[in-house]
């Protein structure tokens, strides 16, 4: 027998990342400008690391709770009460995560499995589909439309609920097109939702990163509270990418199968990143505000620089990306990116990496210094300037 035999199928049949060999790529190249990299450019604020510091300068280094430090708990309740209009129990209601994608992967694997249907707007962050296959269910894709920026209508939705749908996935902020979903259009999808059968799983990793008004949660939304489990973290807003460490909240059934699960795999959260996460809560909100001020200011630059070269590209009100459309290259969304990485030296992602319905636009991220994107917008224009449409023209 070979070795491959003794994979499972479904882990045989998981596509790799369609993000990771641009990465690979970039790591065999000098003086590269990379706009692909979905992590802020920023250090984790000062205060931040010096709590993980004095933590270990305490001696506080053994496992927390497998629900994590209560404390930390209670900061995250009282955090997304203040925010977001959200209450939640902080012994019952709220896990402490491995980052956010654990708590994606957990959420999934406590309420889906064979037979069950999760649906799937796209483009989205890749780890819902792998992780949605990994339970056994079937992932349904929602093809988003430009023309509606790329937000979930209650069209859309109706179209892909079936008897079999167990979840559904509301990824906004979105990556990687920076769209977001307003009260009045959240609301037109909690009418569909809060009277099936069925658990809403919603990413709002990117909560604090909007730069045109408050971020709506739907678990705030009439009837959505006890059917929705809500993701979110520490590692864009606050910078702390490499602490490892989100959050999940929802009903006391959902968040303690989701900790029966946890707890075998993880057994707890870094404990010196919970010291840390305390302090980001509780005094970091200047930080985030500076940041988010400086996001909004690059955001711009990108809009206009890509409309003013000729690929269009819709204003993102959330996360740190855009998602311009290069259909009039006539070049793919790959050819694109690795032909530009070549001969530009500059790294930005393909959209189908994010699902079929992204092919011909390329995510772009801006936590990348001014600088950066300035001399990159300058090898963009260059580059499209020689692309075939142009060169046939």
């Amino acid at each position: 027998m070979k070795t491959e035999d003794m994979i499972l199928k479904k882990v045989l049949d998981i596509p790799p990342s369609g993000i990771r060999k641009y990465f690979d790529l970039l790591n065999e190249m000098k003086d590269v400008i990379s706009l692909g990299v979905g992590e802020p450019d920023f250090t984790t604020p000062w205060n931040v690391s010096e709590a993980g510091i004095y933590s270990l300068e305490k001696g506080y280094t053994h496992y927390s709770s497998n629900a994590g430090l209560l404390r930390l708990r209670e900061e995250i309740s009282h955090y997304v009460k203040q925010k977001y209009d959200l209450e939640y129990d902080p012994k019952t209601q709220v896990l402490v995560t491995v980052g956010g994608s654990e708590g994606i992967d957990l959420a999934l694997r406590a309420v889906a499995g064979p037979g069950d249907e999760v649906i799937i707007p796209e483009p989205s962050f890749v780890a819902y589909k792998g992780c949605a296959r990994l339970t056994g269910a079937s992932p349904v894709i929602i093809n988003l439309r430009v023309e509606d920026r790329f937000k979930l209508t209650p069209e859309l939705l109706k179209s892909a609920l079936t008897t079999r749908t167990k979840a559904v996935i509301i990824p906004y902020p979105n990556n990687p097109t920076g769209a977001v979903m307003d009260r009045d259009e959240l609301t037109a999808i909690a009418r569909i939702l809060k009277d099936k059968n069925l658990v809403v799983i919603s990413d709002e990793i990117y909560a604090e990163l909007t730069y045109n008004g408050k971020h709506v949660s739907i678990a705030s939304l009439e009837g959505m509270k006890d059917k929705t489990i809500v993701i979110n973290g520490f590692s864009k807003a606050f910078a702390m990418t490499g602490w490892r460490l989100g959050y999940a909240c929802g009903h006391p059934a959902f968040i303690s199968a989701m900790n029966k699960i946890h707890q075998y795999a993880i057994m707890c959260a870094p404990t010196t990143a919970q010291y840390a996460a305390i302090e980001a809560l509780r005094n970091g909100d200047t930080a985030v505000d500076d940041m988010v001020r400086e996001y909004n200011r690059r955001r711009r630059m990108l809009v206009e620089g890509f409309n003013k070269m000729g690929l269009d590209c819709f204003e993102p009100l959330g996360a740190f990306y855009v998602f311009p459309c290069i259909r009039r290259t006539g070049l793919t969304s790959e050819e694109f990116c690795e032909q530009l990485l070549v001969k530009e030296k500059v790294l930005v992602v393909p959209g189908n990496a994010f699902g079929e319905v992204g092919e011909g636009f390329v995510r772009v991220s801006y936590a990348s210094s001014t600088v950066n994107i300035i001399e990159a917008l300058k090898r963009i224009e260059r580059f499209i300037a020689k692309s075939p449409s142009n060169i046939s023209a």
